[in-house]
């Protein structure tokens, strides 16, 4: 049976491979395109996956703030108790840096703490040592009516220091430091001398803690 080429339309015999006029091709390999039969999808699985998930409550972890306090309030509250059992208030400074390592790390069930942090809980620890120390001492000289004691003290240890090295220019500082507005100044200044050694003291000692426990670690 004849067919017409599908390029020219010459009349070409069936069975020949190309057509004599201008040389298609003419077989052709007809490729039947399988029809996608449609998957059903199991309802079960599609209600599963609609139903939304709920997931069981995660403990809260405590934040920054609370953990880094707690542990340089105890090891503060230890320092001050120390203190008033007859520690040196600068050793105590130094001890209360290394405690507040010990309680972080002991809260953190045995984080390993650098020794940039361990200083940073230092200095904080001394802080809140030395402003829970600076409260008792006021409430005693308040309640107790220590101030003419503080001040007589105060002036025997300015006193002898100025002992140690005799000069022209120190009974100046000596009448200054005995009128009202001197006394306050060096009140203030010893306030300020002490804050910044404890922090100093409080931020060696833990770093020194932070340090030997990560050697440990």
């Amino acid at each position: 049976m004849d067919h017409s080429c599908y390029k020219c339309g010459q009349i070409i015999e069936d069975g020949k491979p190309f057509c004599p006029q201008c040389g298609a091709p003419q077989i052709r390999v007809a490729v039947a395109e399988a029809a996608a039969e449609p998957v059903q999808a199991d309802a079960g699985a599609l209600a599963h996956a609609a139903e939304p998930v709920f997931r069981a409550p995660i403990n809260p972890v405590p934040t920054r703030w609370l953990f880094t306090m707690q542990p340089c309030a105890l090891a503060a509250a230890v320092a001050v108790g120390l203190t008033i059992l007859g520690l040196n208030p600068f050793v105590a400074a130094l001890g209360t840096g290394f405690l507040a390592v010990v309680f972080a790390r002991r809260r953190g069930l045995g984080i390993s703490i650098p020794a940039g942090a361990g200083a940073r809980l230092g200095a904080l620890s001394a802080f809140l040592f030395f402003g829970i120390s600076a409260i008792v001492e006021t409430l005693a000289v308040v309640v107790l009516h220590k101030g003419p004691q503080v001040r007589s003290e105060m002036m025997d240890k300015v006193q002898q220091a100025a002992a140690r090295y005799p000069g022209v220019e120190v009974q100046p500082f000596l009448d200054f430091v005995k009128s009202p507005g001197g006394f306050t100044f060096m009140v203030v200044a010893s306030v300020l001398f002490g804050l910044l050694a404890f922090l100093i003291l409080g931020s060696v000692g833990g770093a020194i803690g932070a340090t030997l426990f990560r050697r440990h670690d």
